[in-house]
C-alpha cells in the first residue's frame, strides 16, 4: 500500500509540472518574438533604380545585399579591375554597415562572386587588406557574368553588437 501511495504521489507531481509548464509556455507574449525589421535605402546605379534595399536590419543581423566595386562619387565602376573594385566593395559596405552603428569587424558571412577564377589571388589579397581579423566566414564562387560589367560582387552578413 505504502508503494501505491508513493507512486500516485509521483505520477500527481508529474502531472502538477506538466501543467505549471503549459501554462508557462501560454503566457509568452509572441509579440515580443518577433524581430524589428528596418531597411536601408533603395539603390541607383549608372541611372538604373534597383529593386530592392542596400541593407536590411532584422533584430539584430544586418543582411547586405550584393555590392559592386562602384565609387559613389561618379556611380560607376572603379577603374583598374578586381582588386581596386574588391576594395571599393568594402569601402561601401562599411558605409552602410556605419548607418547600423556597426563596422566591417561586425561582419559574419560574406560570399565573393566571382567573374573569372583567374582573379582569385587578386581579390583575396584586397580581401585580406580590407577586412579585419578575425575574417568571417566566406565562400568564393565563379559566375558567368555580373551587372555592369563588375568583375566580381560580394554579399554579406553582419551582427550588430
Amino acid at each position: 500500500m505504502k508503494r501505491d501511495t508513493n507512486m500516485m504521489k509521483c505520477a500527481l507531481m508529474g502531472v502538477s509540472l506538466a501543467t505549471l509548464a503549459g501554462c508557462v509556455a501560454i503566457d509568452v507574449d509572441e509579440t515580443r518574438l518577433a524581430p524589428t525589421v528596418s531597411h536601408f535605402g533603395g539603390m541607383t546605379v549608372g541611372g538604373t533604380e534597383l529593386p530592392f534595399s542596400k541593407a536590411v536590419m532584422a533584430g539584430d543581423t544586418i543582411y547586405l545585399s550584393g555590392e559592386l566595386g562602384i565609387d559613389p562619387e561618379t556611380n560607376t565602376l572603379v577603374p583598374g579591375g578586381t582588386g581596386p573594385e574588391t576594395t571599393q566593395i568594402f569601402a561601401n559596405l562599411e558605409r552602410t554597415l556605419n548607418t547600423f552603428d556597426a563596422d566591417l569587424s561586425n561582419i559574419v558571412k560574406c560570399t565573393v562572386f566571382l567573374g573569372d577564377m583567374a582573379d582569385y589571388a587578386e581579390m583575396n589579397a584586397a580581401y585580406k587588406a580590407a577586412v579585419p581579423d578575425p575574417r568571417p566566414a566566406r565562400a568564393t564562387v565563379g559566375v558567368s557574368g555580373l551587372a555592369f560589367d563588375a568583375k566580381l560582387e560580394i554579399d554579406c552578413i553582419a551582427v550588430a553588437s
